[in-house]
């Protein structure tokens, strides 16, 4: 496979959480929409994501939660029992149309995207990247663990040095939790620190799997260069990994009203381009994400850089209309400009505080030692 495949779904647009949930706003779908618009999208660079069977789902998620999902959507209410035991029906992730079905599409992307990556390449599930589901509970706003689906698919095809890299706001504790000790997967992940699920501590090393970097508030464009210049890229180069999974969350970036970061995307799209050559197989997911704007230029912007596109300086046309009709409960006064006009931000640029300074060189030398080995 030489060109980068998009994978994505009808099935996200429309549905929804919830009104008054955070994951009320489209995302996907404005992802596809623009992307199609700037013509990026051709039709033999889509693929339509499956939907995930159960027996696929089971090689992670315990065949009973995988009934009460079913069940629970089929029956649109769960019993008390049900909703204690598996996290169901709460109001991070509340009963829906479609709270079976649209994991499971999820999922089935990240499914494809290994199997299309069995020889390499590129593939983007934008729908992917709910990292917080645990094999048997709901979390997060995470039915299912997609990311963990896509390790174990390609553990399956005998590759032997799995990196999984994240870089959501929220630390990825279904992930973490999934493959602690194991001897083929590493992960990295950078995560605003004493922020919801309250896990991932710089000495939480999941028994030799995970490399945890949690930054402070304000984290900004200059912060996370160091983080990826002096450890995240050696990691990845003395790791020498046969693939890379990318959770890509777009919650990191200042405008999100879930976390208290402060970079712009501009970070997101400069890792993406250098990870394109750190190994043979590449699979980009979405993740976390909250205000309708950013989420659809980060991503966006992510396709083109994995597609190879020139990302345009301004947007006109149908491109400006797509973001200008973009509607969102929790947005007060008048959207900025920059929003509507434009995919790419300002850089975020900011001095290093030494907590930063002092976690990297920690950090860095923690992964000389790191192999695979533990």
């Amino acid at each position: 496979m030489t060109e980068a495949v998009f994978i994505g779904s009808g099935i996200y647009r429309g549905s929804t959480y919830g009104a008054q949930h955070p994951l009320s706003i489209p995302r996907v779908p404005t992802v596809i929409d623009l992307s199609r618009s700037l013509g990026w999208l051709p039709e033999g660079r889509y693929r339509v994501s499956p939907r995930a069977k159960p027996v696929a789902l089971q090689t992670f998620h315990t065949p009973r939660y995988i009934t009460a999902l079913q069940a629970a959507e089929a029956a649109q209410a769960v019993s008390d029992d049900i909703r204690d035991r598996h996290g169901l029906g709460t109001l991070s992730n509340p009963i829906y149309g479609e709270m079976f079905r649209r994991p499971a599409t999820a999922a089935g992307g990240s499914l494809l995207g290994a199997a299309l990556l069995r020889d390499g390449g590129i593939v983007f599930n934008p729908g992917g990247g709910t990292h917080h589901g645990m094999a048997d509970r709901a979390a997060g706003f995470c039915y299912l663990n997609d990311p963990v689906l896509a390790l174990l698919a390609f553990r399956a095809q005998g590759l032997k040095r799995i990196l999984y890299l994240d870089i959501d706001a929220h630390h990825c504790d279904g992930v973490e939790a999934a493959l602690a000790g194991a001897p083929d997967i590493r992960m990295i992940s950078v995560h605003e620190a004493k922020r919801w699920p309250f896990t991932g501590d710089f000495t939480d090393r999941a028994d030799g799997a995970a490399l945890n970097l949690p930054v402070p508030r304000g984290f900004n464009d200059s912060e996370f260069a160091l983080l990826r210049d002096r450890v995240i890229l050696p990691a990845i180069d003395r790791l020498d990994p046969q693939v890379i999974v990318l959770q890509c969350g777009a919650d990191a970036v200042e405008e999100d009203p879930l976390a208290r970061l402060s970079l712009s995307n501009q970070a997101h799209f400069d890792l993406v381009a250098r990870l394109k050559h750190a190994a043979p197989r590449l699979l980009v997911l979405g993740g976390g994400g909250y205000n309708p704007w950013s989420v659809g230029r980060l991503w966006t912007g992510v396709w083109g850089v994995l597609s190879r596109q020139d990302l345009p300086e301004q947007l006109e046309g149908e491109p400006r209309e797509i973001l200008e009709a973009l509607t969102w409960v929790r947005q007060r006064g008048a959207v900025p400009g920059y929003l509507t006009k434009t995919l790419q931000d300002v850089p975020r640029p900011g001095p290093v505080r030494a907590e930063i300074d002092t976690l990297a060189d920690a950090a860095r030398e923690l992964a000389k030692r790191w192999d695979w080995s533990g």
